[in-house]
């Protein structure tokens, strides 16, 4: 690397740290749970996905193991080669059993489900309309495809009409959008997206990765919670989250589509069959799901107290009603201090900062898990409230 390269990339770098932009990565000692061991000190873990506490389950960890053992590590193959075993095909019905839809293709993670959801089904003649604050692989998915791009402001059904409207003449129009947003915390309006779809002769997809699992009466998801099965076509989701924490994702929805998507697909065509030891897990979350309530029900139960908690100590929260509890900062640096300070109480979270979130809107994001108990949840907003008041974010 020549030296003016060198110098821009180090100038750069010095840059994000000076704006308090540079994202550390830390340590953690011990395998992911509640509490979790960081530089040799025990902490309370409030910023993992791990919504319904199963990341360390010894039941989940006990069905990877058994299916590593009967299936082997891996396929050293992509599906269609000789990568697609009775357990892939196994998992693919579980989910779509469990999601209600017709038929469900697995990625080794959502990021790349999305990346492949747009490009088989939309060219130059169609349009895809987004939500401004959907996640980057919807970005990033978008991006590969050569349809026209149109976005509407986050949850504006205004807009979204209006880009309906404005895309009329496109042969097909595809609307996207995060179920929960990611940053937020907040539930897209899905029954008002589908009402406007149906109106318009448009396709529904729902990236519901921060849903799946604790969301509606059953934990099927915002789609279930807004009461919209079978009214959305597409839903990309993960196993890395609730379901386990581990890594995998899927499309998940109409049959044509799902066909399509096996022939035309490149991240399914061209990346390795998911782990055997991943789609064992997997099908011991959903089997857990579907038997039993209690983990999703307890989450939400945690996340509104922290909330309650949170909001009667003074904080400025965005509005939402699901696990994840964005505190605002706005401050960039501070949003890093805070974090670092609450560190050294036992508080493990992360300050986050452009480009995950806009200039300006810097945030602690905590989330809250299934098993997080009231004591924990007392002990962290105690920890918010002293530190946020001797750095001047609340009086």
């Amino acid at each position: 690397m020549n030296e003016r390269i060198t110098q821009e990339l180090a100038e750069f770098l010095d840059g994000l740290k000076r704006e308090g932009l540079y994202k550390e990565e830390r340590i953690i000692d011990s395998p992911q749970g509640r509490e979790i061991e960081v530089g040799g000190k025990a902490v309370l873990n409030f910023c993992a996905n791990n919504y319904l506490g199963l990341s360390d389950d010894r039941r989940i960890i006990k069905a990877a193991q058994d299916a590593m053992d009967e299936w082997g590590y891996g396929l050293s193959s992509v599906r269609f080669i000789c990568g697609t075993q009775a357990l892939h095909k196994r998992l693919e019905a579980a989910i779509s059993s469990y999601l209600r839809s017709e038929d469900t293709i697995l990625f080794s993670s959502c990021f790349d489900a999305n990346a492949a959801l747009f490009e088989p089904l939309l060219g130059e003649e169609d349009a895809i309309i987004s939500d401004e604050l959907n996640h980057a692989s919807i970005i990033d998915g978008v991006r590969l495809s050569k349809a026209r791009r149109l976005r509407y402001a986050h949850s504006n059904m205004a807009e979204l009409e209006d880009r309906l409207k404005e895309s009329q003449g496109s042969r097909r129009r595809l609307i996207v959008t995060d179920g929960v947003f990611s940053m937020d915390g907040d539930v897209a309006k899905l029954g008002e997206i589908c009402t406007l779809a149906e109106r318009y002769d448009a396709l529904v997809a729902v990236d519901d990765s921060h849903a799946t699992g604790y969301l509606g009466a059953t934990g099927r998801g915002s789609v279930e919670l807004c009461g919209v099965e079978g009214r959305v076509d597409l839903i990309t989701t993960t196993f890395g989250k609730a379901c386990g924490g581990a890594s995998g994702g899927c499309i998940s929805g109409r049959r044509l589509l799902i066909d399509l998507y096996r022939q035309r697909a490149r991240p399914y065509l061209f990346s390795n069959t998911v782990a055997p030891a991943i789609c064992g897990g997997t099908l011991k979350v959903l089997e857990l799901l579907k038997s039993d309530t209690t983990l999703r029900e307890r989450t939400l139960q945690n996340a509104h107290h922290f909330r309650r908690l949170m909001e009667q100590a003074g904080f400025d929260l965005i509005k939402a009603e699901t696990a994840i509890v964005a505190v605002m900062v706005y401050d960039e640096a501070k949003a890093v201090e805070l974090a670092s300070r609450l560190l050294e109480e036992g508080i493990y979270v992360i300050g986050f900062s452009f480009p995950v979130v806009p200039k300006g809107k810097a945030r602690i994001r905590v989330q809250l898990s299934a098993a997080h108990s009231n004591e924990d949840i007392i002990r962290a907003a105690n920890a918010f409230t002293s530190v946020g008041r001797a750095m001047g974010l609340i009086s």
